[in-house]
């Protein structure tokens, strides 16, 4: 896995082998539903919730065996925030609260991706820099897209929040508010 946080360009290199150890994700969540034909390519609109600025785009790509993720944000309130998908597909609470909780099909604790247990939304922290821009690179080998499967991203929602995800405090990794969302869709 690659995440490159923060327009300054800081990159953070993780590996991660789809199935290795009982911590992550099973086995069972990675395989796509039998007869069905990946999507692959897919977009969130992420746009401000009430009382907040800025947004942007989320692309999601389908590449084999691994799902790519890149994320552009312009005009959002500078620092680090907390960037997690999250269980339903609806952004129209003024809030954000209508996407539901962290997308977690296995039911793990939440965690740091790719360290112990974490749910499948569990992506981690964006950096936002001092003219409101951030940009994140993120894969997965656990996610598909328009497979049915229970590790099927499409139809779930992205959601920024106003602090620091923590990677400790359960369920929500203490992040505080939810200042933009998008639904991932084709």
């Amino acid at each position: 896995m690659t995440k490159t946080l923060g327009a300054c360009g800081l990159l953070w290199v993780i590996s991660v082998a789809a199935g290795c150890g009982s911590s992550g994700p099973g086995e069972a969540a990675q395989q796509p539903a039998a007869g069905s034909t990946p999507i692959r390519r897919a977009t969130a609109w992420v746009n401000p919730t009430q009382g907040y600025e800025g947004g942007g785009s989320a692309i999601f790509i389908n590449e084999g065996d691994r799902v790519d993720l890149q994320v552009s944000f312009q005009k959002m309130e500078p620092g680090v925030h907390a960037l997690h998908v999250h269980e339903n597909g609806d952004c129209s609470a003024p809030d954000g609260t209508s996407a539901g909780g962290h997308w977690n099909p296995s039911g793990h604790e939440h965690g740091k991706w790719g360290e112990g247990a974490f749910h499948l939304g569990d992506i981690g922290n964006i950096v936002i820099d001092e003219n409101g821009d951030g940009t994140l690179t993120f894969s997965s080998e656990y996610w598909t897209m328009g497979t049915g499967a229970d590790n099927d991203v499409m139809g779930k929602a992205l959601i920024v929040h106003a602090g620091v995800d923590d990677f400790t405090t359960q369920p929500t990794g203490a992040a505080g508010g939810r200042i933009a969302c998008g639904v991932i869709k084709e």
